[in-house]
């Protein structure tokens, strides 16, 4: 049994290939329109994030507006802050590479930290408010 006040995180990791859902016969998908899984296990509908990107919404269950980062735009293994003021509660990693949030907007390990996979991964309630993230190498 939890302790009050504990907190559950779902993490769901899909490969490439299965993230990848057939549209529905009244929606036809643009060739700039990003990936979208279906669902997850649990019915949770995932949010929308491209190859290559790392993707974080305001809100929990993917609700708000995304923000969107990808390699070409970020220094690897440096410390980025997301803009003042905002923070996320759910986010999905199709970067390639390990991706750190942060509770710290400097990335200061004396807050809550957590590491994601790459591949595909989404998570659609983080344990925390993420105030910055780092993308690492490998």
């Amino acid at each position: 049994m939890l302790a009050v006040g504990a907190v559950l995180t779902t993490l769901l990791t899909i490969p490439a290939e299965a993230a990848v859902p057939v549209a529905a016969p009244a929606a036809v998908p643009t060739a700039a329109a990003p990936a979208r899984p279906a669902a997850a296990a649990g019915g949770t509908a995932l949010g929308p994030c491209g190859p290559g990107q790392l993707c974080l919404w305001p809100k929990a269950e993917f609700k708000g507006r995304a923000q969107t980062h990808e390699l070409a735009s970020v220094d690897i293994e440096s410390c980025v802050a997301l803009p003042a003021g905002t923070t996320a509660q759910a986010l999905a990693n199709r970067t390639g590479r390990p991706v750190t949030t942060y509770q710290s907007a400097v990335c200061a390990e004396t807050g809550e930290f957590e590491t994601y996979p790459g591949r595909g991964t989404w998570v659609p309630q983080t344990p925390y408010q993420v105030r910055a993230f780092k993308i690492w190498e490998r």
